[in-house]
């Protein structure tokens, strides 16, 4: 029986996703989407603004649109900030 469990263990952790991410990967691109996002949302001055977040390999991606440069600088800032972000990829539009 423990040698079954070991067995299906190291076949999980082993696998990868079609995007080559282990499952660890995947659970910490997770984990910095959901960080970025909650620190957006408890700021007051961008809780309100249209952004979109993904992770893939620890590299942030920022989408949607604000009114001006200084937000648009707070957000990637607030992105870089969080630990375990490698790089952020800032597409925010100005509006």
């Amino acid at each position: 029986m423990v040698l079954l469990l070991a067995s299906v263990l190291l076949w999980v952790w082993g696998c990868t996703t079609p995007a080559g991410r282990t499952p660890g990967q995947v659970f910490d691109d997770g984990a910095i989407t959901t960080t970025v996002k909650t620190k957006i949302y408890a700021s007051s001055e961008l809780r309100g603004l249209g952004i979109s977040v993904k992770t893939f390999k620890r590299e942030v991606t920022l989408t949607g649109a604000v009114e001006n440069k200084s937000e648009r600088k707070k957000v990637e800032k607030l992105a870089k900030s969080i630990k375990g972000v490698k790089k952020v990829h800032n597409r925010i539009k100005i509006q």
